[in-house]
């Protein structure tokens, strides 16, 4: 756990907080990679994880933007509402479960709403080595997008499309267009609304797109109906334990309860960092961290919200 202090709090565009973290002590920060993310610790007990969207100078900062929604889960509003310059934070080290391809690739980004800020970082990262990409930023209005002054006047602007819902048709997003035909060279990264996420990444799959080329990141999932939800076990290889998963409980819940030290993050099954391996049984997955390919495997599952099809699943543990 690193403790942190909250340097600048600013207003990045309606409704969305940018914060600088600057450790407490003269300790440098941890550095990262495009595409990371950091757990952070609210106040009252929640734990929410937000994108790095600057590459770091001297790991003296870290930078994140925020949305205030108030429908989600509370740590939006609790950031944007209770926090200010001078508090302190508990956070984690980076974690990327997004990263960029390491290959000579050609990449097209796309950004919806706040998921701008890890294809922002993407894009300063790319422009910085030298390599080919293109981005597209999508929002419902120009007001609410973060970092347009920012965007227009970087040395990669040209690289950059901007489109806004209430702009004329000319400006608004040609899916199709803007994705292309696939190649071997190209690498395909997308991040925002659930919604728009699915549009591209549908529309890429039209066109022939590889799923080895497409890389996303979930902010959140949607809500999950569990009134079918039933009761099964999961065994432990290590020790043959049998765990109860009551119909009420996900099996990361139970796991807990039975004294498993069982890394959490997200806890919607977006962020990866509960994955575990599965020896036998079939999972109900309902995750967005994997991709269909690597659901049908059957040998992974995210306890954290998939369940059981079967009436056990033998876990790696």
């Amino acid at each position: 756990m690193l403790q942190v202090k909250v340097v600048t709090k600013t207003l990045l565009a309606e409704g969305i907080t940018g914060y600088e973290l600057a450790p407490i002590s003269d300790d440098r920060l941890p550095t990262f990679e495009a595409g990371a993310h950091i757990d952070v610790h609210v106040p009252g007990g929640l734990v929410r994880q937000y994108s790095l969207y600057d590459l770091p100078a001297e790991q003296s900062r870290y930078r994140i933007g925020v949305l205030r929604d108030p429908q989600s889960r509370g740590g939006s509003v609790k950031l944007a509402d209770d926090i200010h310059e001078g508090d302190t934070l508990a956070i984690s080290a980076p974690r990327n479960h997004f990263p960029l391809h390491s290959g000579p690739a050609t990449s097209v980004l796309f950004a919806g709403g706040i998921g701008i800020t890890p294809i922002l970082c993407m894009a300063q990262q790319l422009a910085r080595e030298g390599r080919q990409f293109e981005m597209h930023y999508c929002g419902r209005t120009l007001s609410r997008m973060a970092f347009l002054d920012r965007l227009n006047s970087a040395q990669f602007r040209d690289q950059v499309h901007v489109h806004a819902d209430d702009e004329p048709p000319a400006q608004q997003l040609n899916a199709r267009s803007a994705i292309g035909a696939p190649s071997a060279e190209r690498h395909l990264y997308v991040c925002g609304p659930t919604g728009f996420m699915d549009h591209i990444l549908a529309t890429a799959r039209e066109l022939g797109w590889d799923e080895e080329h497409l890389h996303r990141e979930y902010f959140s999932a949607a809500p999950i109906d569990h009134t079918a939800d039933a009761a099964f076990e999961v065994e432990i290889r290590s020790s043959g334990q049998v765990i109860q998963v009551s119909a009420e409980q996900s099996a990361a819940q139970a796991l807990l309860e039975a004294g498993f030290d069982l890394p959490l993050s997200c806890e919607q099954g977006v962020c990866g960092t509960c994955m575990t391996k599965v020896l036998s049984g079939v999972p109900d997955h309902r995750d967005l961290y994997l991709t269909d390919g690597e659901h049908a495997c059957n040998d992974a599952f995210m306890p954290c919200c998939s369940r059981a099809k079967t009436p056990r699943l033998v876990l790696d543990l």
